[in-house]
């Protein structure tokens, strides 16, 4: 048993497979909050394009401190790391983690044994 758990408990999780009709039922769960719905919808759509339709992932909301949300997303794969891009005008992906950066405090990458999280923080919004 431990004292302190340095993971508190999320206020929302979800085990799901990655699939693009998720994209915008997860959005809907999480209206109010559009840094929230953005994070999550490109964190997803990440997985998606890099790792394949039905990739099993977990996404994970949980209270960061001084009003920040952190955003994680899990998914099976260690070694395919998310890379952040200068997506030209004419392009039509590489923007994705762009956009996390953007709207994120901070952000990264926790590789586990089997599994990798990408995540990131938010303000409140």
């Amino acid at each position: 048993m431990h004292d302190q758990d340095p993971h508190p408990a999320p206020t929302f999780e979800v085990a799901l497979l990655a699939a693009p009709k998720a994209v915008p039922e997860l959005r809907r769960v999480l209206r109010g909050r559009p840094d929230v719905q953005l994070c999550v919808s490109e964190l997803l759509s990440n997985v998606i394009r890099h790792l394949g339709e039905g990739t099993p992932v977990t996404v994970r909301l949980t209270r960061a401190g001084d009003g920040r949300t952190r955003v994680a997303v899990t998914d099976p794969d260690p070694r395919a790391w998310p890379v952040l891009r200068n997506a030209g005008s004419g392009d039509e992906t590489g923007r994705g983690l762009a956009l996390v950066d953007a709207v994120s405090l901070r952000w990264g990458v926790e590789q586990g044994a089997d599994s990798k999280t990408v995540w990131c923080e938010v303000g409140e919004g």
